[in-house]
């Protein structure tokens, strides 16, 4: 499996960041749009147990079929094996005609842009703040592009998306992985009642 090398960074003014992007002379690859994926696991949560799932996503201009396992929350702590796939449906069909189950449908709306080599991208999770993320080959190229994005590396986050709401609300991993669905629709009050 790869080393995913990603970077989060929270409490971002969006408008602010393509300015700094486009001024450092990164290239918009895909403006925002609107992303789903559904994650699924075996029926004895398996995989939830070493810390994986396994996720469709329909990125808007490809489709993607992953396997992604957080073993820390460092920045080498996330592996991912992914392939391009098709048809969202099809392989969400397939994957529950061998017997996984859906654990969750997920909406986000994501832009993304390529900064010498960096992806960078500027995403949007229901019910939490714009945040961006960057990835790359190497720690060090990581820590550049930050810094010249006015980022401060010492508040990066690493790992999954689970970290930025429990930036927001008083809620745990285990809660959050149990969220089935995470659309665009108002806060719902189960979770309002947990806003720190």
């Amino acid at each position: 499996m790869q080393i995913e090398l990603e970077a989060k960074f929270l409490d971002i003014n969006p408008e602010d960041l393509r300015e700094k992007l486009k001024e450092n002379g990164a290239k918009l690859i895909h403006p925002e749009r609107l992303m789903r994926r559904k994650t699924f696991d075996y029926p004895d949560k398996r995989l939830k147990k070493i810390g994986g799932w396994i996720r469709v996503r329909d990125e808007g201009d490809k489709i993607t079929f992953s396997y992604k396992q957080l073993i820390d929350r460092t920045l080498e702590g996330t592996k991912e094996i992914c392939v391009e796939v098709n048809n969202f449906e099809k392989t969400c069909d397939l994957l529950m005609a061998v017997g996984f189950d859906i654990k969750s449908y997920q909406e986000t709306k994501r832009e993304r842009w390529d900064f010498d080599g960096v992806e960078v991208t500027i995403d949007t999770w229901p019910w939490i703040q714009t945040f961006v993320e960057i990835e790359g080959e190497s720690e060090e190229k990581l820590k550049q592009t930050a810094q010249k994005l006015d980022l401060d590396w010492n508040k990066a986050l690493f790992g999954s998306v689970e970290n930025a709401y429990q930036d927001i609300y008083d809620v745990t991993e285990e809660e959050i992985d149990g969220w089935e669905n995470i659309t665009f629709v108002p806060v719902p009050d189960w979770l309002e009642i947990k806003r720190k």
